[in-house]
């Protein structure tokens, strides 16, 4: 008699059910935005900072970095990190 019973494999739920359902979705979609928009930030703060260290472990024989400009450029470099901060 078992071999005569198909099951078709759903099951009915109710409007509540349903709801959680959803809600559920949302909230996962609002944590996946958020950790790509983080993902994106911590991606363009790696980019900014890698040169400043390839720069730095050039030529390590030499004892001195000249430098002439560091302020305005390290001046430079806190803007474009403040504004990869604040995006």
């Amino acid at each position: 008699m078992s071999d005569d019973i198909f099951d078709f494999g759903f099951t009915a739920v109710d409007e509540s059910e349903l709801e959680a359902v959803k809600k559920t979705q949302d909230t996962a979609n609002d944590a996946e935005q958020l950790a790509t928009g983080t993902q994106a930030k911590l991606d363009k703060l790696y980019n900014a900072i890698t040169p400043l260290l390839n720069n730095l472990k050039k030529n390590p024989e030499k004892e001195y970095i000249l430098w002439p400009n560091r302020i305005d450029k390290v001046e430079q470099f806190e803007d474009v990190l403040r504004k990869i901060y604040q995006a």
